[in-house]
């Protein structure tokens, strides 16, 4: 069984689909227009439309493979374990920090959470990868051990069940500023963009998730806000691993926000014949879960109705798999946050595509 129909499959399965998915995966009438120039998904290299689900297969592996090779090259990752550093006792958390190889010879910190009580068996869990924002206080924050209570989503996601692995972000590792960070990166890695490290240490975290004794690898997602929520936007196109996502404000086209930082994607996506963009990154989801998180209306949003062209792009993708399409926006209107209704409708989808026990 090939990999798109075995998650076809498993997502039908076992989890059903939230009560709300056709409200946020229908689109405005009409769709905004696009800002930016957007390949058509389903069309083969030979000119001819795409009409099943095989043809999409081959397209889908020539698409990642063209991303890969714009996002640069980046060495094998590790394959060794972490070795725990503190662990905190909280009331319904098990919270660990952890130090792990995260590139050849380069260790950084993160923290485990891991939900007390009940299941505690071998496989139990279903588990997050939990990106941070853009802030100084790094994994203090989304794990809840300092500043805003609102951003600190990984505890909190880990308070309603999910084992939850909190990675340090490249750009606050020993270094004084962002510049910094990305030339540091450069001395290691000149062919690469900093989009690619941020997917490289996602992707390393996801593999310290998977080896978690608690947690069913079968079971993974990813989560984030803002510059999180641009980290998950590539986690769950580059690794079939992750079932089920949730971006929020990440700002999913390129004028957004800036992608164009030398610590993202760099100037060259501003050339006027680069021809990749987000919708072939949704598409590559399909047919797991993806729900954009957009606060248009409010201070600093990335997100909202600008996103529609890229999300309803990627739809038609979900139709050719033969999946209900699992992808949309859900705009709250709240500016560059994370309010509690919100918030809620984050867990839900999370908890729905990943079947998390009650």
């Amino acid at each position: 069984m090939n990999s798109l129909l075995t998650l076809t499959v498993l997502l039908g399965f076992l989890g059903g689909e939230v009560p709300w998915l056709e409200q946020v995966a229908t689109p405005p009438t009409p769709v905004p227009e696009a800002k930016e120039k957007l390949q058509p998904l389903l069309v083969q290299e030979n000119g001819q439309p795409i009409k099943t689900m095989l043809e999409w297969k081959a397209h889908r592996a020539v698409l990642r493979d063209k991303w890969l090779e714009f996002l640069g090259p980046m060495p094998e990752r590790p394959k060794s374990g972490f070795t725990e550093l503190k662990t905190e006792e909280l009331e319904r958390v098990q919270r660990i920090r952890i130090r792990y190889e995260c590139e050849p010879g380069l260790m950084v910190e993160a923290y485990l959470l891991k939900p007390k009580g009940e299941p505690t068996g071998p496989k139990s869990r279903a588990a997050l990868v939990a990106l941070h924002q853009t802030t100084n206080s790094t994994i203090d924050e989304i794990a809840g051990v300092s500043g805003s209570g609102q951003q600190a989503i990984g505890l909190q996601l880990a308070e309603r069940g999910f084992v939850v692995i909190c990675p340090r972000n490249y750009l606050w590792e020993n270094v004084p500023n962002l510049p910094a960070a990305v030339d540091h990166f450069k001395e290691r890695h000149p062919k690469a963009l900093g989009m690619h490290k941020m997917l490289y240490d996602a992707q390393r975290a996801t593999d310290l998730l998977a080896h978690v004794p608690e947690v069913d690898p079968q079971r993974i997602g990813s989560v984030g806000h803002s510059l999180g929520a641009k980290e998950v936007l590539y986690l769950a196109a580059f690794d079939d691993r992750i079932r089920a996502t949730v971006a929020s404000e990440g700002g999913i086209t390129f004028k957004s926000t800036n992608w164009d930082a030398p610590w993202y994607l760099g100037s060259g996506i501003r050339n006027p014949d680069f021809e990749r963009n987000h919708h072939e990154l949704l598409a590559l989801v399909a047919p797991r879960a993806f729900l954009v998180l957009g606060g248009e209306q409010g201070s600093g949003a990335a997100d909202g109705n600008r996103s529609w062209p890229l999300i309803a792009a990627a739809q038609p993708v979900y139709s050719v798999i033969g999946s209900p399409v699992r992808v949309g926006l859900l705009n709250h209107g709240k500016g560059h946050s994370i309010p509690p209704d919100a918030f809620d409708k984050m867990a839900q989808w999370l908890e729905t595509y990943l079947a998390t026990e009650k």
